[in-house]
Order: C-alpha cells, then sequence, then structure tokens
C-alpha cells in the first residue's frame, strides 16, 4: 500500500502533541532524504524520509515500548510492512531484536541520536544554528558524557560501525544533513 507524506505527518501528529517530537520527526525526515540521495538512493528518497517521520511514532506516548508499540499501530493501519521493519530497526538492541540491515535503517540507527546531540551542540552557540557548526565543536562536546547524556554514543559508534564510516566521517556528513534540514524547515510551516 502506498503511504504519502501528507499521510504520515497526520499519523504522526495523531500520536505526537510536544513540538519538540515533531520537529525531531522533521529533521530526522530531512536528514535521512539527505542520506538517500547521497548515498544512491534517490528513487527511494520519499520512503527513506516517511520512514525518518515516523520513527519514533511511539514515544512520546509509549516510551516503554518505543518501537515496539509503533509496529501494532502502523499494522492497524495496513502500513507497508518494510516501513514497519525498518521505524522498529532503529531500536535494535534497546527494545527489539530487529538489525538494522539495509542502507537505510542503518543511516537511521546511526543518525536518529546524533541529530540530537548536533542540535544540542548548535542550541549553545550564538547562532543557534548547524549552519556555522563545525566537526570539532560537536566533537568537544561528544567527549563530554554530561553533555546531551540522552544521546546514546554506543549507538552513535555502533551506527558508523554498521556503515563501515568513522565516527568524524559519520558526524560531518551529518552536520552537512542538517544544515540543509535546518534550511528545509526555516522555510516550511508546520500547523
Amino acid at each position: 500500500m502506498e503511504f504519502s507524506r501528507q499521510a504520515a505527518i497526520e499519523l504522526l501528529k495523531e500520536y505526537n502533541k510536544e513540538p519538540f517530537h515533531i520537529k525531531h520527526a522533521l529533521i530526522v525526515e530531512s536528514v535521512m532524504r539527505y542520506f538517500a540521495r547521497k548515498l544512491g538512493y534517490g528513487d527511494e528518497e520519499e520512503f527513506w524520509g516517511i520512514v525518518g517521520l515516523l520513527h519514533d511514532l511511539d514515544f512520546e506516548q509509549f516510551p516503554e515500548q518505543h518501537c515496539i508499540k509503533q509496529q501494532e499501530i502502523m499494522r492497524e493501519r495496513r502500513i507497508d510492512e518494510r516501513i514497519i521493519r525498518a521505524t522498529a530497526s532503529h531500536g535494535y538492541g534497546i527494545t527489539v531484536d530487529i538489525k538494522p540491515e539495509h542502507t537505510m535503517e542503518k543511516v537511521l540507527y546511526a543518525v536518529d541520536e546524533l541529530t540530537g546531540l548536533i542540535g544540542a551542540v548548535a542550541l549553545i552557540r550564538p547562532s543557534k544554528s548547524v549552519s556555522d557548526l563545525e566537526l570539532k565543536s560537536v566533537k568537544k562536546k561528544y567527549k563530554s558524557a554530561n553533555f546531551a547524556a540522552g544521546c546514546s554514543r554506543e549507538v552513535i559508534e555502533r551506527g558508523a560501525e554498521m556503515l563501515g564510516w568513522g565516527l568524524d566521517d559519520l558526524i560531518q556528513k551529518t552536520i552537512y544533513a542538517m544544515r540543509e534540514a535546518e534550511q528545509k524547515l526555516n522555510n516550511e510551516v508546520f500547523t
């Protein structure tokens, strides 16, 4: 069954009311689209984006069942099993045993936590933006376990390893992706 971006946004907003969670979903959507294009999956950009939008569908209402409850919600709506599997796989080793296998699943696994950490670094900068954020600034804060403590460094590193990328490479690419995401979000209004 074909599932549109608009349908994904409506479903996201049905289960998420906090602006922070909605913004995170939109950022991850844009980052996923960026990587789809950069990694040669441009024809699947919409699919990658929808996976990014829905990856935390259940987190706000069912944090204890994260990546579990959303499978049930999506199956009730007859959403494509590939979307269900991909979104659930980012909880691998945490709440589910669905291992990221496709490049898209590995990217989601790697960037979900990292976008949060990079976003937190950007917020403490005078510009409050990723537009002028450099790798060294992120790395400095990355090493501080108390900074953005909710963003698992272990998951980020495991994601880089799954992709066969160095940590610096993953961080730099994600900064570039978030710059594009920031511009897009600044140009769009979501109600």
